[in-house]
């Protein structure tokens, strides 16, 4: 019998197994979260918001009247691209709270 007496290694190899595939699981659970879960990011006070999924799949833009200006066009388009950042700024927060387990995995 060698060095670990048998077939004693064999149950150690079972259980890093099944440890690898609850971790498997854990991480397309937590995948799968990210892909439902929304924030919302605003700008101008809250003259737009932009609601996002914590993938980055933008679901709705909402955009008060009084930030539409025909003689400004650049504010509210600057206004958006604000509102987006802050979204995704959220969202890269929730993502790297959920997935932070997982980092040393190379995933």
């Amino acid at each position: 019998m060698g060095k670990f007496g048998g077939f004693g290694g064999m149950g150690n190899m079972q259980q890093l197994m099944k440890q690898a595939q609850k971790m498997q699981q854990e991480l397309q659970e937590a995948q799968e979260a990210l892909k439902e879960l929304e924030v919302t990011g605003t700008s101008g006070g809250g003259l737009v918001e932009v609601t996002m999924t914590c993938e980055k799949q933008l679901s709705a833009i909402k955009i008060k009247p009084e930030a539409v200006d025909p003689e400004d066009v650049e504010m509210l388009e600057d206004l958006i691209v604000a509102a987006f950042n802050d979204a995704s700024e959220k969202a890269d927060g929730i993502k790297e709270e959920k997935m932070g387990k997982f980092a040393g995995l190379g995933i």
